[in-house]
């Protein structure tokens, strides 16, 4: 299988060994995202909400730039550092991902996120 990195500028560059985003086949598989404003490289300010509406920014600049939006998405995996943040995360969530059926979805509390971010998201979308 045929395989494709994605990358754009108006995401946050990847801070390690991997890809914004990989095209393979009929899928893409958008690595997670953390609330990193790309144009300055700084870690949102530590406000649930602020954090939770860059990184769908961040994953719709990926989407876009693979020719997608929301609406591809097929499965979400949302990491938390406080799981009472949830139902704010589910708010915002759901002003960006409303397409019908809904992604599956599993969403986690995790001990800590690179940089200190408190939310991360990945997405796997089909073409």
């Amino acid at each position: 299988m045929e395989t494709k990195a994605i990358s754009t500028p108006n995401a946050p560059k990847a801070i390690g060994p991997y890809s914004q985003a990989v095209k393979a086949g009929d899928f893409l598989f958008v690595s997670g995202q953390i609330p990193i404003d790309p144009a300055t490289g700084l870690l949102e300010p530590a406000d649930i909400e602020l954090q939770t509406n860059r990184v769908f920014k961040n994953l719709e600049a990926i989407l876009e730039e693979a020719g997608l939006d929301f609406s591809s998405v097929l499965k979400s995996t949302v990491l938390l550092t406080d799981i009472d943040d949830f139902s704010k995360v589910n708010e915002i969530y759901a002003s960006y991902i409303n397409n019908h059926p809904l992604p599956a979805r599993a969403a986690f509390q995790v001990s800590a996120l690179p940089k200190g971010a408190l939310i991360e998201i990945e997405l796997i979308a089909h073409f």
